[in-house]
């Protein structure tokens, strides 16, 4: 037999955040002493009245086949969501749920998606936006977010890199993997820039939005432009802020027919939510606030003693994340040098694999997100933890020839 696969996932990588861990697993199955800072996931539990309200949905027989789009109950505490956070109003057809907020990108760009169309993606970039347009025939275009400007999106450079092709502008704020926030004015700049293309869609990422420190403040551009509002996708979920992680809930609002358009994607992909996934989603978003805001005050606190300990690494630069739950060190000073084992790092892919294999420190390389020789560590675990992981990371550096 002769086997053949598609040719649209001819080389298209694994996700490198997913191939990190995995790695950190097979290391700590040996016996290994491995720190995994590689995925972005809550070490909180899940809040308990959430927890709950998944239960008494199970026994209430809530475990029949959901609607494709999404419960009513949970697809109207969307909107209200939506409303008393964003100030966004979406009616239930302009709001679908799918299976984590990866879904949305994918059944949003398998919708509108031919080939050759441009995804427009600024770097640092979580890893699937790139992975996903291609799946699809999309060629990714990137325009670069600098450390030295807190990796927000420049509305001078997104103008340099749009072009009668594009057809997506992605929007990723607070970002993943840099924690940079666009302020309002920012996103009004960008939606000045984006006016003079009518025909591209934005996707704006938004599942770090209560993860902001400093005062800080995230904001939707289909808020701040009202007018663009027809052509975003505005995607958020309950993983991060309400350490979901497993539930697989994400969610959008967009436009009626594009929405549409992307349930029957679904539809004919994974259809439905699990439906008592789908009521412990709606207790999150209708409930308290108190947890998420000790979430906050937990992980500001962890990114600060995180940084000021990369910074204190000789070759290191870290900015001051003011969003999200990582850290993106810069390691350009420490490239070029040979570790203790006799390894060349000339990358920040080789830096990282090294420190996995000789420190136990498993990260991921800013060349995974676009935008080298960088770092990415979660800082969502343990101080004890963090503090252990950076004094390894010095030791390692100190170790360098």
């Amino acid at each position: 037999m002769v086997r053949s696969f598609a040719n649209r996932l001819k080389g298209l990588p694994a996700p490198a955040t997913i191939e990190m861990a995995r790695r950190a697993r097979v290391l700590k199955a040996e016996g290994k002493p491995v720190i995994s800072l590689a995925l972005g996931e809550p070490d909180f539990a899940t809040p308990p009245a959430v927890v709950e309200a998944a239960h008494q949905a199970a026994l209430a027989g809530q475990t029949k086949y959901p609607p494709v789009d999404g419960t009513p109950a949970l697809k109207a505490a969307i909107a209200r969501k939506f409303t008393r956070e964003n100030g966004l109003d979406y009616k239930p057809e302009e709001i679908m749920v799918s299976n984590g907020g990866k879904q949305v990108i994918f059944n949003a760009f398998m919708a509108t998606l031919n080939a050759g169309d441009e995804v427009v993606v600024p770097t640092p970039y979580w890893v699937s936006y790139p992975l996903i347009a291609r799946m699809f025939g999309g060629t990714p275009v990137y325009v670069t977010c600098r450390e030295e400007d807190g990796f927000r999106l420049k509305a001078d450079e997104l103008a340099k890199v749009l072009t009668p092709r594009t057809r997506w502008v992605v929007l990723n704020f607070p970002n993943n993997p840099t924690g940079g926030v666009c302020s309002a004015d920012d996103l009004r700049a960008i939606a000045d820039v984006l006016r003079q293309y009518p025909d591209v869609w934005i996707l704006s990422d938004e599942i770090y939005e209560h993860l902001v420190f400093d005062g800080a403040k995230s904001a939707s551009i289909a808020a701040v432009a009202p007018d663009l509002k027809e052509r975003t996708i505005t995607l958020n979920g309950v993983s991060k802020a309400y350490a979901m992680t497993g539930w697989r809930v994400g969610f959008a609002g967009g436009p009626a027919d594009l929405i549409a358009t992307m349930r029957g994607v679904q539809g004919n992909a994974t259809s439905g939510v699990c439906s008592i996934a789908q009521a412990a989603a709606a207790a999150a978003l209708d409930g308290p606030e108190d947890l998420v805001q000790e979430m906050v005050a937990t992980y500001s606190r962890r990114r600060r003693m995180v940084v000021e300990a990369l910074r204190a690494i000789p070759g290191f630069t870290c900015a001051m994340p003011e969003g999200a739950f990582y850290a993106y060190p810069g390691v350009a000073g420490c490239l070029g040098r040979t570790t203790a084992a006799g390894k060349r790092l000339e990358t920040d892919h080789d830096f990282a694999l090294a420190l996995l294999e000789e420190a136990f420190v498993a990260t991921v390389p800013g060349s995974a997100f676009g935008h080298s020789p960088y770092l990415r560590l979660s800082c969502a675990t343990a101080d004890e933890t963090l503090h252990t992981a950076c004094q390894r990371i010095a030791q390692f550096v100190g170790g360098l020839q």
